[in-house]
C-alpha cells in the first residue's frame, strides 16, 4: 500500500463542502480540516504509484474550491507501538 499525504489549500467559505467532496473520492481514507499553512490535509492510499496521478492529479485537484496542493510520499509508517519500542531504552524500574 502507497501512502501520500496531501496538503490542500481551499477556498475558504466553502472549506466544508470541498472536504467532504475530496473524502467521497475513491483512494481518499481520510480528510482533516487543519490550522497552518493548509486548510486540509487527505490521507491517499493506493495499490500501484500510478494510482497516485489518477487520486491526486486527476481527481482531487479538480475538486470545485481547491486552489493548491503539496503532496508527501510515505516511505514507511510507525505505528505509536512501534515509536514506542524504537524510543526504548530497555531500562527497567
Amino acid at each position: 500500500m502507497i501512502t501520500a499525504i496531501v496538503l490542500i489549500t481551499a477556498d475558504v467559505d466553502r472549506i466544508p463542502e470541498v472536504a467532504q467532496a475530496i473524502a467521497d473520492l475513491d483512494g481518499v481514507t481520510e480528510v482533516y480540516s487543519v490550522a497552518g499553512d493548509a486548510d486540509l490535509v487527505a490521507m491517499v492510499r493506493v495499490r500501484r504509484h500510478e494510482d497516485l496521478a489518477d487520486v491526486i492529479a486527476d481527481r482531487l485537484n479538480k475538486v470545485d474550491g481547491v486552489t493548491g496542493t503539496n503532496t508527501h510520499i510515505a516511505f514507511r509508517t510507525y505505528s505509536s507501538h512501534d515509536l514506542e519500542s524504537a524510543f526504548s531504552l530497555g531500562i527497567e524500574d
